[in-house]
């Protein structure tokens, strides 16, 4: 048996970029070398005591059943009164759907409102799998460049320029995977009267990165707008960032009622109801929220202010100064064309296998995110890691002439 028996649609899938990054880094370490990887979007800490305590009541309490498939009702419950105190949006607890990890919820989404054909917005960069998921439901992605000069935000006018008839969407995520960029209230209202000049375009708005801010100013969720743009928004956000619970696989989705109906069907028919025990851990983090994880959000605030400096003093490298998330995504195109002992490098791509094999540091190309420019370091890690990190890309990168 070979390759030549897959499906079409698997064979033109890409493998995530930050998960391929990962995988090489941990085959370097299998085999003795002291490898650093700042590729995955992990948080370092550990889950706070109160939430894990709440999953061992719920074993205890033998949640060991099918769970309903669009979550436990005190659970969407908790969610919905979640967005009301955080995010000034009012869903009822029908129009709250759970799934396994948000990367499920936005899958869900995809395969509801996409018809093949239909073209799906991406402002860039865009997270990995935004891009591999629209095609996988037959959609067009059109990518909407942005650049570290912007901050890596689009205009109005761009949005306004890409709009065809085919626009069925218009996916983003603020705070930003890779970018760390943060739209502001107004530049959202901006954005939301050039979607709603055009009948039938909905926005998936990823807020996962909610709680990882450090603008000092309150999050604004584009659904809170108004009541037209609210019947519009898909609104995803989860535990794994804000938490720390990234292996509970919990997300889910604030939306009108027919979007969740939708959402709840296609879950019913791959993975049913999300695991009964994570959904009930879940309801203590939702219930206490970012208060709960305060300390974790200073410690990232640190690290960026650390990493920042650190790259700030490696010269050719373009930095911009990011207001949330736990990336960097620098421009390395200066080094395009460079080269250290006969190796040249063309490509964001193999400049990252280059620092790879010879500082033994994973960061990952942006390419994947639709910046080809650039590339994504993830400081979710402790800041003595982070200070060698930085200081092999140093040297890598200065070899390069």
């Amino acid at each position: 048996m070979s390759e030549k028996h897959l499906s079409e649609r698997i064979l033109k899938m890409q493998v995530s970029a930050t998960i391929e990054m990962n995988a090489k880094s941990r085959d370097l370490k299998s085999k003795g070398f002291d490898v650093i990887s700042l590729s995955l979007g992990e948080p370092d800490f550990n889950t706070p005591d109160i939430i894990k305590n709440s999953a061992i009541n719920a074993v205890q309490e033998n949640f060991s059943k099918y769970p309903p498939i669009a979550g436990f009702q005190d659970l969407k419950k908790a969610i919905a009164d979640k967005f009301k105190k955080e995010n000034n949006i009012i869903y009822r607890d029908s129009e709250i759907v759970v799934s396994t990890g948000a990367k499920q919820s936005l899958a869900n989404v995809m395969l509801s409102l996409i018809n093949p054909g239909d073209e799906v917005l991406l402002p860039t960069p865009y997270w990995v799998s935004y891009v591999e998921q629209i095609k996988l439901a037959g959609g067009i992605p059109v990518e909407i460049p942005t650049s570290i000069e912007s901050d890596f935000k689009i205009t109005p006018s761009q949005l306004k320029e890409s709009i065809s008839e085919k626009s069925k969407i218009i996916v983003y995520s603020s705070p930003c995977n890779p970018s760390g960029s943060v739209y502001s209230e107004n530049e959202l209202r901006e954005l939301s009267k050039v979607i709603l000049s055009k009948e039938g375009i909905f926005i998936l708005a990823d807020e996962i990165y909610e709680y990882i801010n450090f603008t000092g100013e309150p999050h604004t969720s584009i659904a809170s707008l108004s009541k037209e743009i609210w019947s519009r928004t898909i609104t995803v956000n989860g535990i794994a960032k804000g938490f720390a619970m990234t292996g509970y696989r919990i997300g889910y989705i604030g939306a009108p009622q027919w979007i969740c109906d939708a959402c709840s069907k296609i879950q019913g028919q791959f993975t049913s109801g999300a695991n009964a025990i994570a959904q009930r851990a879940t309801i203590t983090a939702v219930e206490n929220g970012k208060e709960l994880v305060g300390y974790m959000v200073e410690a990232f605030e640190k690290r960026r202010n650390l990493v920042h400096s650190m790259l700030k003093e490696i010269q050719g490298l373009k930095v911009n100064f990011p207001e949330a998330a736990f990336y960097f995504f620098p421009d390395v195109s200066s080094y395009f064309g460079k080269s250290y002992n006969g190796q040249t490098i063309q490509n964001a791509k193999e400049l990252c296998m280059y620092i790879l094999n010879k500082e033994l540091l994973a960061v990952v190309p942006g390419e994947a995110f639709g910046s080809p420019n650039c590339i994504r370091i993830s400081y979710a890690t402790s800041e003595d890691v982070l200070k060698e990190a930085i200081g092999r890309l140093k040297k890598a990168l200065d070899r390069l002439n």
